[in-house]
């Protein structure tokens, strides 16, 4: 039996522990969330702590355990779904007989759910109310999804006494295997590109293809950013006979994490191009994974399989919500970074969610601190902000780097150095210091560029260690954190229920603080972003960059007149039309005067 879920909204991953026990704290209510599995250190720790919280008996696993880290994430990600169910059946139990409890479920569900017409019409009937709101409640209610996000690029190799070990062991595989390896039924969010050698890992596993009756025990969603980039995952996994179960398209820039700037392609005609060609995403996938199928001698499938389209990034009011859903026929919205002001549902410690609270506009920014060379969002004043000054002050930089995660890059060690290392920081500063023919405005340019890079290993779990009181050792790196800009437009902590009426149009979270649409916000970091990149580009263009800009412009040159077209026909956002033209004149006027450089000949 196949239920539809409760919300049409999801808590995507945020960092690597702002959702690491999101679904313990909401499942029960039907909201599904993603835990960020590529950390194994804090998931060990959050398991020891909810073991003494609800007096479990899992073991510990310690570093010496053959396997450990994908046994950390089994052994973890089992717990949640121990907790989850637990918590949900007591929750039922509640609702059923608690009045009180069921109208204040009621009023958190969407208005369009059949969920809550149902239990109205049970309401109203007055007779057999508390069997016959059991049994309802029963067949037509389910947890939450907890769900699990790997970055694929995050993939490190991993040594035992300077011996390579086999590639299953890197990082990602290794939490691959520890999701697939977990009693869970639910979906694993792949994000960040394409990672060949990962994506066939999945073949071992056969959770991940349909049993006999077509059903998936563990699905495959694809964080994308645009059509293409879906239909060539899509097709590699199919032709192994796996199936896609839903395309997650997140805003290139107006999300939080890691910001990966499309070529100047705008949220909504990237969304309207999902919308038209879903069918061709389907039908070519189906094809090639029968193929597959037949030829590996696993059970086939008849019909394709479901295909979810979602969207994320930047979202702030329950119109722009219900649009999303309403024009591009969106099966699920996602809400990130208003979730950090909610208590509730994330891991956020008080310290960063007051600043949060209090950061403007202007306080929000991308960052080159991420040591993956790939901008990352994130906010002004942060306790590891604070730190990182106060040490360079006194002439150190640098991350004691006691994690490696991200120790990727291959310049000075076969086994890998982190870019935000001290090691690898104090080498390249030496050899800035070197160059006798640096100008003091380049040296100055390069010397921020090195020391720029900030330790995320450590940095993005620290605010749950600080939530729960628990120890953090080693150096003392303070907290990072990267929401999304939208998160500008919202200054109070609120609670759960408070937060899902406002996504579904029953209250409203939000100051009344002239926050732009949605699409706007998106267009206008675009321009920005192109403008910053022309002006920090190098004395010597080349034909590539100057192409690259050429098509970027255009890009939002006709995503400008597309967001024109749509605005005028639609339904939607008809109080703030006027704003929203005038805004879009705007920028095509701003976007018009950007020149791009041209090769000198």
């Amino acid at each position: 039996m196949t239920h539809k879920p409760l919300h049409n909204f999801h808590i995507p991953v945020m960092g690597l522990a702002y959702t690491i026990d999101s679904p313990i704290r909401v499942a029960q209510y039907g909201i599904s969330s993603v835990i960020s599995i590529i950390d194994d250190e804090i998931l060990e720790k959050m398991k020891g702590f909810y073991n003494k919280k609800f007096n479990l008996d899992y073991l510990g696993i310690s570093t010496k355990t053959e396997d450990y880290r994908a046994k950390r994430i089994t052994a973890y990600l089992d717990m949640v779904d121990d907790i989850v169910n637990e918590k949900f059946e007591s929750f039922k139990q509640e609702i059923t007989k608690n009045k009180e409890a069921l109208k204040n479920f009621m009023a958190i569900l969407p208005n369009t759910s059949d969920l809550k017409s149902g239990l109205q019409n049970l309401i109203s009937q007055k007779d057999n109310l508390g069997s016959g709101i059991k049994n309802f409640i029963e067949s037509n209610l389910k947890p939450g999804s907890i769900d699990v996000n790997i970055m694929t690029k995050v993939d490190k190799d991993n040594y035992k006494n300077d011996e390579q070990l086999p590639v299953m062991f890197n990082d990602a595989h290794a939490s691959l295997r520890g999701f697939a390896q977990s009693k869970l039924s639910s979906s694993m969010v792949l994000s960040a590109g394409m990672n060949p050698r990962l994506y066939s890992y999945i073949e071992e596993f056969d959770d991940f293809f349909p049993d006999r009756n077509g059903i998936l025990k563990k699905k495959i969603i694809l964080k994308v950013s645009d059509f293409r980039s879906a239909m060539i995952q899509g097709n590699f996994l199919a032709k192994k006979g796996l199936w896609i179960s839903e395309y997650r398209i997140e805003s290139g820039l107006n999300c939080g994490g890691h910001a990966f700037a499309t070529e100047g392609m705008l949220l909504g005609p990237i969304m309207e191009e999902f919308k038209q060609k879903k069918n061709d995403l389907i039908q070519s996938a189906h094809a090639l994974m029968i193929t597959a199928l037949e030829q590996k001698g696993k059970h086939t499938v008849s019909e394709p399989l479901p295909m979810k389209i979602t969207v994320q990034g930047g979202v702030g009011t329950s119109e722009e919500h219900e649009f999303l859903l309403e024009n591009y026929l969106v099966d699920s919205v996602g809400w990130g970074s208003p979730f950090l002001l909610v208590p509730e549902a994330t891991s956020v410690d008080t310290e960063t969610r007051n600043l949060l609270l209090k950061s403007g506009e202007k306080d929000f920014y991308l960052s080159n601190m991420s040591p993956l060379g790939v901008p990352f969002n994130t906010v002004r004043g942060t306790s590891n902000e604070l730190l990182k000054e106060k040490k360079e002050a006194a002439g150190k930089y640098g991350s004691s780097c006691p994690k490696k995660l991200l120790a990727l890059s291959k310049e000075f060690s076969p086994q890998g150095t982190c870019t935000a290392s001290k090691k690898y920081q104090n080498i390249k500063l030496k050899e800035l210091q070197a160059d006798q023919e640096l100008t003091a405005e380049e040296f100055g340019r390069r010397k921020t560029e090195i020391t720029d890079k900030a330790c995320l290993c450590v940095g993005l779990v620290n605010a749950a260690y600080i939530e729960q009181n628990m120890e953090i050792k080693g150096e003392k790196q303070g907290v990072v954190i990267c929401p999304g800009p939208n998160l500008a437009f919202f200054d109070k902590e609120v609670s759960l229920s408070e937060m899902v009426k406002h996504i579904y149009g029953n209250a409203n979270v939000l100051p009344d603080n002239q926050r732009p649409n949605m699409f706007i916000n998106e267009l206008k970091m675009y321009v920005d972003y192109l403008k910053k990149e022309i002006a920090g580009s190098s004395a010597q263009i080349t034909h590539s960059q100057t192409k690259k800009w050429n098509a970027f412009k255009k890009n939002i040159l006709e995503g400008i007149e597309y967001y024109h077209n749509l605005f005028q026909t639609s339904t939607f956002f008809k109080s703030g039309w006027k704003t929203i033209d005038l805004q879009l004149q705007e920028y095509k006027l701003m976007l018009t005067a950007i020149e791009v450089p041209q090769v000198e000949k």
